[in-house]
Protein backbone atom coordinates (compact mmCIF):
# COMPACT_ATOMS: atom_id res chain seq x y z
CA UNK A 1 0.00 0.00 0.00
CA UNK A 2 2.84 2.35 0.85
CA UNK A 3 4.42 1.66 -2.54
CA UNK A 4 1.24 2.54 -4.42
CA UNK A 5 0.63 5.63 -2.30
CA UNK A 6 4.20 6.75 -3.05
CA UNK A 7 3.73 6.09 -6.77
CA UNK A 8 0.43 7.98 -6.81
CA UNK A 9 1.92 10.93 -4.91
CA UNK A 10 4.95 11.10 -7.23
CA UNK A 11 2.70 10.99 -10.28
CA UNK A 12 0.54 13.82 -8.90
CA UNK A 13 3.63 15.95 -8.18
CA UNK A 14 5.03 15.33 -11.67
CA UNK A 15 1.71 16.15 -13.33
CA UNK A 16 1.48 19.38 -11.33
CA UNK A 17 5.01 20.34 -12.40
CA UNK A 18 4.11 19.63 -16.04
CA UNK A 19 0.93 21.71 -15.90
CA UNK A 20 2.70 24.65 -14.22
CA UNK A 21 5.73 24.63 -16.54
CA UNK A 22 4.39 23.40 -19.89
CA UNK A 23 7.05 24.98 -22.13
CA UNK A 24 9.94 23.94 -19.90
CA UNK A 25 8.62 20.39 -19.71
CA UNK A 26 8.08 20.20 -23.47
CA UNK A 27 11.63 21.35 -24.23
CA UNK A 28 12.99 18.92 -21.63
CA UNK A 29 11.13 15.92 -23.05
CA UNK A 30 12.02 16.84 -26.64
CA UNK A 31 15.54 15.44 -26.30
CA UNK A 32 14.31 12.07 -25.01
CA UNK A 33 11.59 11.97 -27.68
CA UNK A 34 14.08 12.63 -30.51
CA UNK A 35 16.57 10.13 -29.09
CA UNK A 36 14.05 7.30 -28.75
CA UNK A 37 12.63 8.17 -32.18
CA UNK A 38 16.12 8.02 -33.77
CA UNK A 39 17.11 4.71 -32.19
CA UNK A 40 13.84 2.79 -32.40
CA UNK A 41 13.00 4.04 -35.91
CA UNK A 42 16.37 2.75 -37.14
CA UNK A 43 15.76 -0.62 -35.46
CA UNK A 44 12.22 -0.76 -36.87
CA UNK A 45 13.35 -0.09 -40.44
CA UNK A 46 16.29 -2.47 -40.07
CA UNK A 47 13.99 -5.19 -38.77
CA UNK A 48 11.69 -4.73 -41.75
CA UNK A 49 14.63 -4.76 -44.17
CA UNK A 50 16.14 -7.88 -42.60
CA UNK A 51 12.83 -9.75 -42.77
CA UNK A 52 12.30 -8.65 -46.37
CA UNK A 53 15.83 -9.60 -47.37
CA UNK A 54 15.50 -12.99 -45.67
CA UNK A 55 12.31 -13.53 -47.68
CA UNK A 56 14.10 -12.48 -50.87
CA UNK A 57 17.06 -14.73 -50.07
CA UNK A 58 14.78 -17.66 -49.29
CA UNK A 59 13.21 -17.21 -52.74
CA UNK A 60 16.73 -17.52 -54.19
CA UNK A 61 17.04 -20.89 -52.46
CA UNK A 62 19.62 -22.11 -49.95
CA UNK A 63 20.32 -25.19 -52.09
CA UNK A 64 20.81 -23.35 -55.40
CA UNK A 65 24.00 -22.33 -57.21
CA UNK A 66 23.93 -19.40 -59.66
CA UNK A 67 26.46 -19.69 -62.48
CA UNK A 68 27.19 -16.13 -63.62
CA UNK A 69 29.91 -13.96 -65.03
CA UNK A 70 30.01 -11.50 -62.14
CA UNK A 71 30.41 -12.60 -58.50
CA UNK A 72 28.07 -11.33 -55.79
CA UNK A 73 31.09 -10.62 -53.58
CA UNK A 74 34.61 -9.75 -54.69
CA UNK A 75 37.82 -11.33 -53.42
CA UNK A 76 41.30 -9.74 -53.53
CA UNK A 77 42.69 -12.43 -55.87
CA UNK A 78 40.21 -11.58 -58.66
CA UNK A 79 40.24 -8.12 -60.24
CA UNK A 80 37.19 -6.57 -61.87
CA UNK A 81 39.06 -5.82 -65.10
CA UNK A 82 39.88 -9.53 -65.40
CA UNK A 83 36.22 -10.44 -64.95
CA UNK A 84 35.37 -8.08 -67.82
CA UNK A 85 37.06 -10.56 -70.20
CA UNK A 86 35.15 -13.58 -68.90
CA UNK A 87 32.46 -15.07 -71.18
CA UNK A 88 28.79 -15.08 -70.23
CA UNK A 89 27.12 -18.44 -69.47
CA UNK A 90 25.46 -19.79 -72.62
CA UNK A 91 22.51 -21.99 -73.50
CA UNK A 92 24.92 -24.57 -74.98
CA UNK A 93 26.86 -24.73 -71.69
CA UNK A 94 23.59 -25.21 -69.83
CA UNK A 95 22.66 -28.18 -72.03
CA UNK A 96 26.06 -29.82 -71.53
CA UNK A 97 26.00 -29.27 -67.76
CA UNK A 98 22.48 -30.67 -67.49
CA UNK A 99 23.49 -33.76 -69.43
CA UNK A 100 26.68 -34.45 -67.43
CA UNK A 101 25.74 -33.46 -63.88
CA UNK A 102 24.83 -36.25 -61.45
CA UNK A 103 24.41 -34.10 -58.30
CA UNK A 104 21.93 -31.57 -59.70
CA UNK A 105 18.21 -32.21 -59.23
CA UNK A 106 17.16 -29.40 -61.58
CA UNK A 107 18.88 -26.84 -63.79
CA UNK A 108 17.67 -23.93 -65.92
CA UNK A 109 19.05 -21.18 -68.15
CA UNK A 110 17.72 -17.66 -67.55
CA UNK A 111 18.00 -14.31 -69.35
CA UNK A 112 16.31 -11.02 -68.50
CA UNK A 113 16.06 -7.45 -69.75
CA UNK A 114 14.05 -4.30 -69.06
CA UNK A 115 11.49 -3.34 -71.68
CA UNK A 116 7.95 -2.00 -72.19
CA UNK A 117 4.74 -3.98 -72.69
CA UNK A 118 1.63 -2.72 -74.49
CA UNK A 119 -2.00 -3.77 -74.82
CA UNK A 120 -3.99 -1.49 -77.16
CA UNK A 121 -3.44 2.03 -75.73
CA UNK A 122 -2.17 0.86 -72.32
CA UNK A 123 1.58 0.64 -71.76
CA UNK A 124 3.58 -0.49 -68.73
CA UNK A 125 7.17 0.75 -68.81
CA UNK A 126 10.36 -0.73 -67.40
CA UNK A 127 9.12 -4.26 -66.75
CA UNK A 128 11.38 -7.30 -66.41
CA UNK A 129 11.29 -9.33 -69.63
CA UNK A 130 12.25 -12.74 -68.20
CA UNK A 131 12.91 -15.89 -70.17
CA UNK A 132 14.01 -19.31 -68.96
CA UNK A 133 13.98 -22.97 -69.77
CA UNK A 134 11.10 -25.04 -68.40
CA UNK A 135 12.96 -26.28 -65.28
CA UNK A 136 12.67 -22.74 -63.90
CA UNK A 137 9.39 -23.82 -62.29
CA UNK A 138 11.20 -26.65 -60.46
CA UNK A 139 13.76 -24.27 -58.93
CA UNK A 140 12.06 -20.95 -58.27
CA UNK A 141 8.81 -21.24 -56.29
CA UNK A 142 5.80 -19.24 -57.53
CA UNK A 143 2.04 -19.61 -57.87
CA UNK A 144 -0.24 -19.10 -60.87
CA UNK A 145 -3.30 -17.04 -59.92
CA UNK A 146 -5.13 -17.34 -63.25
CA UNK A 147 -4.52 -19.46 -66.28
CA UNK A 148 -1.57 -21.86 -66.48
CA UNK A 149 2.18 -22.28 -66.98
CA UNK A 150 3.85 -23.27 -70.28
CA UNK A 151 3.34 -26.78 -71.61
CA UNK A 152 6.29 -28.91 -72.74
CA UNK A 153 5.29 -28.39 -76.37
CA UNK A 154 5.07 -24.59 -76.01
CA UNK A 155 8.45 -24.44 -74.30
CA UNK A 156 10.26 -26.71 -76.76
CA UNK A 157 8.71 -25.26 -79.91
CA UNK A 158 9.12 -21.65 -78.75
CA UNK A 159 5.51 -20.55 -79.02
CA UNK A 160 4.64 -16.88 -78.58
CA UNK A 161 3.18 -17.34 -75.10
CA UNK A 162 3.62 -15.17 -72.00
CA UNK A 163 2.79 -15.38 -68.29
CA UNK A 164 2.35 -11.93 -66.73
CA UNK A 165 3.15 -10.67 -63.26
CA UNK A 166 0.22 -9.54 -61.11
CA UNK A 167 1.04 -5.81 -61.31
CA UNK A 168 1.52 -5.88 -65.08
CA UNK A 169 -1.80 -7.66 -65.66
CA UNK A 170 -3.61 -5.23 -63.36
CA UNK A 171 -2.14 -2.12 -65.03
CA UNK A 172 -2.69 -3.38 -68.58
CA UNK A 173 -6.15 -4.95 -68.29
CA UNK A 174 -7.67 -3.55 -65.07
CA UNK A 175 -10.93 -5.54 -64.73
CA UNK A 176 -10.66 -7.27 -68.11
CA UNK A 177 -9.76 -10.97 -68.19
CA UNK A 178 -6.22 -11.05 -69.67
CA UNK A 179 -6.25 -14.73 -70.69
CA UNK A 180 -6.12 -15.15 -74.45
CA UNK A 181 -5.35 -11.46 -75.07
CA UNK A 182 -2.35 -10.43 -77.18
CA UNK A 183 0.25 -8.05 -75.76
CA UNK A 184 3.13 -6.41 -77.59
CA UNK A 185 6.75 -6.75 -76.38
CA UNK A 186 9.57 -5.35 -78.54
CA UNK A 187 7.28 -5.24 -81.55
CA UNK A 188 6.15 -8.87 -81.22
CA UNK A 189 2.67 -10.16 -80.33
CA UNK A 190 2.43 -12.70 -77.49
CA UNK A 191 -0.65 -14.51 -76.16
CA UNK A 192 -1.29 -14.28 -72.41
CA UNK A 193 -1.82 -17.78 -70.95
CA UNK A 194 -1.43 -17.04 -67.23
CA UNK A 195 -0.95 -14.50 -64.41
CA UNK A 196 1.38 -14.98 -61.43
CA UNK A 197 -0.04 -14.60 -57.93
CA UNK A 198 0.97 -11.35 -56.24
CA UNK A 199 4.13 -11.70 -54.14
CA UNK A 200 4.61 -8.14 -52.86
CA UNK A 201 7.64 -5.89 -52.62
CA UNK A 202 10.81 -6.75 -50.73
CA UNK A 203 13.05 -4.54 -48.59
CA UNK A 204 15.64 -3.92 -51.28
CA UNK A 205 13.37 -2.98 -54.15
CA UNK A 206 12.64 -6.57 -55.16
CA UNK A 207 9.18 -6.91 -56.75
CA UNK A 208 9.38 -10.70 -57.06
CA UNK A 209 7.32 -11.91 -60.01
CA UNK A 210 4.86 -9.00 -59.83
CA UNK A 211 6.53 -6.98 -62.61
CA UNK A 212 7.72 -9.85 -64.79
CA UNK A 213 6.65 -10.90 -68.27
CA UNK A 214 7.77 -14.53 -68.53
CA UNK A 215 8.27 -16.18 -71.96
CA UNK A 216 9.87 -19.48 -73.16
CA UNK A 217 13.59 -19.18 -73.88
CA UNK A 218 13.19 -20.99 -77.21
CA UNK A 219 10.96 -18.13 -78.37
CA UNK A 220 13.39 -15.44 -77.25
CA UNK A 221 16.43 -17.09 -78.87
CA UNK A 222 14.93 -16.39 -82.30
CA UNK A 223 14.64 -12.68 -81.51
CA UNK A 224 17.83 -11.70 -79.71
CA UNK A 225 21.37 -12.89 -79.03
CA UNK A 226 21.27 -14.87 -75.76
CA UNK A 227 25.00 -14.24 -75.24
CA UNK A 228 24.46 -10.49 -74.93
CA UNK A 229 25.71 -9.07 -71.62
CA UNK A 230 22.68 -6.79 -71.50
CA UNK A 231 20.48 -9.87 -70.96
CA UNK A 232 22.41 -10.92 -67.84
CA UNK A 233 22.36 -14.65 -68.72
CA UNK A 234 22.88 -17.12 -65.86
CA UNK A 235 22.32 -20.77 -64.99
CA UNK A 236 20.48 -21.91 -61.86
CA UNK A 237 21.44 -25.31 -60.43
CA UNK A 238 19.51 -26.99 -57.60
CA UNK A 239 21.19 -29.71 -55.55
CA UNK A 240 19.67 -33.14 -55.08
CA UNK A 241 18.42 -34.03 -51.59
CA UNK A 242 21.37 -34.98 -49.41
CA UNK A 243 23.90 -33.22 -51.68
CA UNK A 244 25.66 -30.27 -50.03
CA UNK A 245 26.37 -27.03 -51.87
CA UNK A 246 30.10 -27.70 -51.49
CA UNK A 247 29.74 -31.01 -53.34
CA UNK A 248 27.58 -29.41 -56.00
CA UNK A 249 30.00 -26.49 -56.46
CA UNK A 250 32.93 -28.88 -56.83
CA UNK A 251 31.10 -30.85 -59.50
CA UNK A 252 29.93 -27.74 -61.39
CA UNK A 253 33.42 -26.24 -61.22
CA UNK A 254 35.01 -29.36 -62.72
CA UNK A 255 32.36 -29.74 -65.43
CA UNK A 256 32.40 -26.08 -66.47
CA UNK A 257 36.20 -25.96 -66.58
CA UNK A 258 36.09 -29.01 -68.83
CA UNK A 259 33.39 -27.49 -71.07
CA UNK A 260 35.37 -24.25 -71.41
CA UNK A 261 38.61 -26.22 -71.85
CA UNK A 262 40.56 -24.38 -69.19
CA UNK A 263 44.10 -25.51 -68.49
CA UNK A 264 44.84 -26.92 -65.00
CA UNK A 265 46.91 -23.86 -64.14
CA UNK A 266 44.32 -21.39 -65.44
CA UNK A 267 41.94 -19.73 -62.93
CA UNK A 268 38.17 -20.08 -63.19
CA UNK A 269 36.54 -17.65 -65.60
CA UNK A 270 33.05 -17.90 -64.06
CA UNK A 271 31.38 -17.20 -60.72
CA UNK A 272 29.39 -19.62 -58.59
CA UNK A 273 27.10 -17.52 -56.41
CA UNK A 274 24.77 -18.58 -53.61
CA UNK A 275 22.26 -16.94 -51.26
CA UNK A 276 24.53 -17.06 -48.18
CA UNK A 277 26.92 -14.62 -49.90
CA UNK A 278 24.21 -11.93 -49.79
CA UNK A 279 23.29 -12.49 -46.14
CA UNK A 280 26.94 -12.36 -45.08
CA UNK A 281 27.48 -9.14 -46.99
CA UNK A 282 24.38 -7.53 -45.51
CA UNK A 283 25.41 -8.30 -41.91
CA UNK A 284 28.22 -5.74 -41.95
CA UNK A 285 25.94 -3.12 -43.52
CA UNK A 286 23.27 -3.67 -40.88
CA UNK A 287 25.88 -3.41 -38.13
CA UNK A 288 27.08 -0.03 -39.42
CA UNK A 289 23.54 1.36 -39.77
CA UNK A 290 22.72 -0.03 -36.33
CA UNK A 291 25.77 1.70 -34.87
CA UNK A 292 24.81 4.94 -36.61
CA UNK A 293 21.36 4.78 -35.05
CA UNK A 294 22.86 4.32 -31.58
CA UNK A 295 25.26 7.24 -32.09
CA UNK A 296 22.62 9.66 -33.43
CA UNK A 297 20.06 8.63 -30.85
CA UNK A 298 22.68 8.55 -28.10
CA UNK A 299 23.53 12.24 -28.51
CA UNK A 300 19.85 13.17 -28.44
CA UNK A 301 19.23 11.05 -25.35
CA UNK A 302 22.30 12.56 -23.68
CA UNK A 303 20.89 16.05 -24.23
CA UNK A 304 17.51 14.84 -23.02
CA UNK A 305 19.12 13.30 -19.93
CA UNK A 306 20.72 16.63 -19.01
CA UNK A 307 17.33 18.27 -19.53
CA UNK A 308 15.67 15.78 -17.17
CA UNK A 309 18.38 16.38 -14.56
CA UNK A 310 17.96 20.15 -14.89
CA UNK A 311 14.20 20.05 -14.43
CA UNK A 312 14.62 17.78 -11.41
CA UNK A 313 17.10 20.19 -9.77
CA UNK A 314 14.58 22.99 -10.33
CA UNK A 315 11.79 20.80 -8.94
CA UNK A 316 13.83 20.04 -5.80
CA UNK A 317 14.52 23.74 -5.29
CA UNK A 318 10.86 24.70 -5.75
CA UNK A 319 9.71 22.05 -3.26
CA UNK A 320 12.45 22.47 -0.65
CA UNK A 321 10.04 23.65 2.06
CA UNK A 322 7.63 20.78 1.26
CA UNK A 323 10.53 18.35 1.64
CA UNK A 324 11.37 19.90 5.01
CA UNK A 325 7.76 19.52 6.17
CA UNK A 326 7.63 15.88 5.01
CA UNK A 327 10.85 15.03 6.84
CA UNK A 328 9.72 16.81 10.01
CA UNK A 329 6.60 14.62 9.94
CA UNK A 330 8.73 11.48 9.84
CA UNK A 331 9.44 10.90 6.14
CA UNK A 332 12.62 8.87 5.68
CA UNK A 333 15.43 9.78 3.31
CA UNK A 334 14.55 6.77 1.18
CA UNK A 335 10.95 8.04 0.80
CA UNK A 336 12.16 11.43 -0.50
CA UNK A 337 14.72 9.78 -2.78
CA UNK A 338 12.15 7.45 -4.36
CA UNK A 339 9.62 10.26 -4.69
CA UNK A 340 11.87 12.31 -6.98
CA UNK A 341 13.21 9.24 -8.79
CA UNK A 342 9.65 8.23 -9.71
CA UNK A 343 9.02 11.74 -11.00
CA UNK A 344 12.18 11.66 -13.10
CA UNK A 345 11.32 8.23 -14.55
CA UNK A 346 7.75 9.32 -15.35
CA UNK A 347 9.01 12.40 -17.20
CA UNK A 348 11.52 10.33 -19.15
CA UNK A 349 8.92 7.66 -19.98
CA UNK A 350 6.57 10.34 -21.30
CA UNK A 351 9.27 11.43 -23.74
CA UNK A 352 9.91 7.82 -24.76
CA UNK A 353 6.21 7.10 -25.26
CA UNK A 354 5.85 10.22 -27.38
CA UNK A 355 8.76 9.07 -29.57
CA UNK A 356 7.22 5.59 -29.94
CA UNK A 357 3.85 7.08 -30.87
CA UNK A 358 5.49 9.15 -33.61
CA UNK A 359 7.12 5.98 -34.99
CA UNK A 360 3.87 4.01 -34.77
CA UNK A 361 1.80 6.57 -36.67
CA UNK A 362 4.68 7.06 -39.09
CA UNK A 363 4.66 3.35 -39.97
CA UNK A 364 0.89 3.48 -40.54
CA UNK A 365 1.30 6.38 -42.95
CA UNK A 366 4.18 4.75 -44.85
CA UNK A 367 2.37 1.40 -45.10
CA UNK A 368 -0.71 3.19 -46.42
CA UNK A 369 1.24 5.17 -49.02
CA UNK A 370 3.64 2.40 -50.09
CA UNK A 371 3.34 -1.36 -50.62
CA UNK A 372 5.24 -2.17 -47.41
CA UNK A 373 4.62 -3.89 -44.08
CA UNK A 374 6.76 -1.99 -41.56
CA UNK A 375 5.70 -2.72 -37.98
CA UNK A 376 6.75 -1.42 -34.58
CA UNK A 377 7.51 -4.68 -32.78
CA UNK A 378 6.91 -5.43 -29.10
CA UNK A 379 10.66 -5.90 -28.68
CA UNK A 380 11.39 -2.39 -29.95
CA UNK A 381 8.64 -0.92 -27.74
CA UNK A 382 10.12 -2.61 -24.67
CA UNK A 383 13.61 -1.45 -25.67
CA UNK A 384 12.45 2.15 -26.09
CA UNK A 385 10.65 2.20 -22.74
CA UNK A 386 13.62 0.52 -21.01
CA UNK A 387 16.05 3.11 -22.37
CA UNK A 388 13.70 5.89 -21.25
CA UNK A 389 13.38 4.42 -17.74
CA UNK A 390 17.15 4.01 -17.39
CA UNK A 391 17.74 7.60 -18.52
CA UNK A 392 15.14 8.73 -15.98
CA UNK A 393 16.90 6.89 -13.14
CA UNK A 394 20.39 8.08 -14.13
CA UNK A 395 19.33 11.70 -14.70
CA UNK A 396 17.15 11.96 -11.61
CA UNK A 397 19.33 10.18 -9.06
CA UNK A 398 21.65 13.09 -8.17
CA UNK A 399 18.87 15.70 -7.59
CA UNK A 400 16.79 13.07 -5.77
CA UNK A 401 19.76 12.18 -3.54
CA UNK A 402 20.35 15.84 -2.72
CA UNK A 403 16.67 16.24 -1.85
CA UNK A 404 16.77 13.22 0.47
CA UNK A 405 19.77 14.65 2.36
CA UNK A 406 18.25 18.07 3.09
CA UNK A 407 18.10 19.12 6.74
CA UNK A 408 14.39 19.50 7.61
CA UNK A 409 14.95 22.65 9.75
CA UNK A 410 17.05 24.37 7.07
CA UNK A 411 14.66 23.25 4.33
CA UNK A 412 11.59 24.73 6.07
CA UNK A 413 13.47 27.98 6.66
CA UNK A 414 14.19 28.47 2.94
CA UNK A 415 12.48 31.51 1.42
CA UNK A 416 12.24 32.45 -2.28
Amino acid sequence: MIFFRLLKESFIFSMQAIRVNKLRTFLTLLGITIGIFAIISVFTVLGWMENSIRTSISSLGNDIIYIQKWPWSFTPDVKWWEIMRWPEPSLEEYKKLRRRSVRAEAMCFVVSANTNITYHSNTVKDISFLSATKDFGDIRSFEIERGRYFSDFEEQSGKNRVVLGHDIAQNLFDNIDPLGKKVTIRGRKLVVIGVFKKEGAGGIGDQGMDKVAFVPVNYVRNLINLRSQSLNPFIMVKAKPGVSLIELKDEITGLLRSIRRLKPSAPNNFSLNQASMISQGMKSIFKMVNLGGWIIGGFSILVGGFGIANIMFVSVKERTRIIGIQKSLGAKNNFILQQFLYESVILSLMGGILGLLIIFFGTLIINHMEDTNITLTIGNIILGLSISAIIGVVSGYTPAYQASRLNPVEAMAVTF
